[in-house]
Parts: C-alpha cells; sequence; structure tokens
C-alpha cells in the first residue's frame, strides 16, 4: 500500500473517531503529497524514496516549529506542533539511536578512506545518502564532525 492509500484510509479513520487534531496532520501530509503529484515535470505516482523525503521534511518543519514556539514562550502552539509531529513520525521508518548513528557513520568513513576534517564533504555526501529516511541532517553532520576530529 503506498503511503498515499494508507494516508487516505487513515484521514477516513480518524474522520469516523473525530480526532481532530490527527485529521489535521494527516490532510497536511496528503496536501503535501499532492502538491509534490502534481508539480511541473512529477510523474503521476511519487517513489518511495520520494515520500520519505516529503515526510522528513514535514517532520522537520514541525521540530523547528516546536523550538521556536518554545523559546517564544507559547506552549500551547509548541504542543499543537509536537502532536503532529508524533503522527507524522508514525509514517517514518524507525529513527536510528545515537549509538546506531555512530556506528553507521564509521563505516561509512571508512569506505569513502576520509582521514579529517578536510573528507567532510565526501562523508556526509554518502552518509545523506545512505541514511536517508533514518535520522536528520543535522545529526549526521554533528556524528561527522565528531568523528573526524
Amino acid at each position: 500500500m503506498s503511503l498515499k492509500d494508507q494516508i487516505n484510509a487513515d484521514i477516513k479513520a480518524a474522520m469516523i473517531a473525530k480526532e481532530k487534531e490527527k485529521l489535521t496532520a494527516l490532510r497536511s501530509i496528503k496536501s503535501m503529497i499532492l502538491l509534490a503529484e502534481t508539480e511541473k515535470g512529477a510523474s503521476d505516482e511519487l517513489s518511495e524514496d520520494a515520500e520519505m523525503k516529503l515526510l522528513m521534511k514535514a517532520a522537520k518543519q514541525r521540530k523547528d516549529s516546536v523550538d521556536v514556539f518554545r523559546e517564544q514562550g507559547r506552549d500551547d502552539l509548541a504542543d499543537k506542533e509536537q502532536g503532529e509531529l508524533d503522527i507524522i513520525s508514525e509514517y517514518l521508518p524507525k529513527q536510528l539511536s545515537e549509538e546506531e548513528l555512530k556506528a553507521e557513520v564509521s563505516k561509512i568513513i571508512e569506505q569513502v578512506g576520509a582521514s579529517g576534517p578536510q573528507d567532510m564533504g565526501k562523508v556526509m555526501g554518502a552518509a545523506t545518502k545512505a541514511l536517508a529516511g533514518k535520522t536528520d541532517g543535522k545529526a549526521i553532520s554533528a556524528v561527522v564532525k565528531s568523528l573526524l576530529n
């Protein structure tokens, strides 16, 4: 079942259960999918990789919003965004833990043959491709910096 079909089924279930917050988050995901499908030059169906990128983008937007709202003391809005983030996270693959991420990045550093901070670009390129959907870019960057220094 594609992500779009899964979202549509979950929207129906949320409507029946009258889960307003879940419905809002699911509709925003559906909107992102429809916009991506109707972009100029896009094919009819999104690939699984493109769907993961959309979900990661949506999760990152919510995470950034939560941080900004907490900084500004707007816990009511931060809680709303956190709820949406939790719902979006259900559709993402399991995120890597800190230890798992370090192990994966170490393997990539060995494969690329990186020896110091000057090789960060090579490592980041390989790591972001290999770990797409499993963790965000900031976490990858932080681990790569710490391991290369």
